[in-house]
């Protein structure tokens, strides 16, 4: 069974990677991999202001194309959304002088278990063959709903572009919350959708899943050049606890997704977000959306960072397959678990090529005709 240590802190990857003697991969980074991928423009493309909008032909036509795609690709890019481009860039902005932060004032924000609020440093992982590796990026998440917590520093932010305070001032933490505040508003709506589509009562989906305190985190990744992308790499293959998880980037891309046993490369447009379908929503659908497999890798020439916010259920529900749907479908194909008993034992329990806590609660029918 693999296992994560994603609390330590040791020197940031950044100021490693800054050193003009780095020729090669230190050897507690080695994960041998293939970076390369396939290319492709298939991805769908889901309008969200067809979503939203008071024409009731292209509402359906919206919810019946996020149905799809969280049932064909897992994956899909998110146009029109109503996030103001400036306030992506503030929270851009915010990540990059949290990462120039010295390394004492950052490590005070180190995590010692799963359930700290705020975590920062950079995973340590050991694979199903018991070897030990540190991925190629540092990161800060916090937690954001139902209680929002965030570091002190920096205190203060010069923003251009946007209405913040006098002289484009802010603080750290207002941005980030506005920009968690907004994208949950959004995750709500797509909730919406797949409930719509899947033709489940009004209300359903949210008193089961308690979404009025709906567990989200926010997460920012650096990854510095790597002089050796074939040799390290910035998150392996996974998937994602919750229910929608979003995705924005510097331009710079790394994102990998796996599709028809094939890894594609994605990419998204400026002013979009990429969102993924994450194992709640395939468990909550009985298997209709899918939560597929992706990763992170690296390159030689240019640092990325991207901006995460996983969207889940509430921390307290139990999430099993709706019960609606698994009356469609004869029988349950997942068993239920607490949300956050899920995500703790995610970050204990993942395996390192695979997706291992997803797989343990796919109920297998030669199983259940024995019980």
């Amino acid at each position: 069974m693999a296992s994560v240590q994603p609390f330590e802190y040791d020197t940031a990857i950044k100021v490693l990677a800054d050193s003009s003697n780095l020729k090669a991969v230190p050897s507690k980074f080695n994960f041998i991999n293939e970076p390369s991928a396939l290319s492709s423009d298939s991805l769908p493309i889901i309008d969200f202001s067809a979503l939203i909008a008071d024409d009731p032909d292209r509402r359906c036509g919206a919810i019946r194309d996020i149905g799809k795609a969280c049932q064909e690709w897992g994956f899909f890019i998110l146009v029109n959304h109503g996030i103001p481009e400036a306030l992506m860039n503030a929270t851009f902005t915010a990540t990059k002088e949290f990462f120039k932060l010295p390394e004492n004032e950052k490590k005070q924000y180190e995590a010692k278990s799963a359930s700290d609020p705020i975590k920062c440093g950079n995973f340590n992982v050991t694979n199903t063959s018991n070897q030990t590796f540190t991925l190629w990026r540092d990161y800060l998440k916090l937690y954001a709903h139902p209680e929002f917590h965030c570091p002190l520093k920096p205190p203060v932010l010069r923003i251009t572009g946007y209405k913040y305070g006098q002289n484009g001032l802010k603080i750290f933490r207002e941005v980030l919350l506005e920009y968690t505040e907004r994208t949950r508003g959004l995750a709500r709506k797509l909730v919406e959708a797949i409930s719509d589509n899947l033709e489940l009562e009004k209300n359903y989906v949210d008193e089961v899943l308690k979404m009025d305190s709906s567990f989200q985190l926010f997460a920012t990744n650096l990854y510095p050049p790597c002089p050796q992308p074939d040799q390290a790499i910035g998150i392996p293959p996974h998937t994602d606890p919750g229910l929608f998880t979003f995705l924005i980037h510097n331009g710079v891309a790394g994102l990998q997704i796996e599709h028809d046993g094939h890894w594609f490369n994605v990419d998204s447009p400026q002013n979009s977000i990429l969102v993924n379908a994450a194992d709640q929503l395939e468990i909550f659908t009985n298997g209709r959306c899918k939560s597929v497999k992706h990763r992170a890798v690296v390159n030689k020439e240019r640092e990325r960072i991207s901006i995460v916010v996983a969207n889940g259920p509430s921390k307290e529900a139990i999430v099993g397959p709706a019960a609606p749907l698994v009356e469609k479908d004869g029988r349950a194909l997942y068993s239920s678990m607490k949300y956050i008993e899920y995500v703790e034992a995610q970050l204990v329990k993942s395996r390192v090529n695979g997706k291992q806590i997803l797989e343990q609660m796919m109920i297998d029918q030669d199983d259940e005709i024995a019980n």
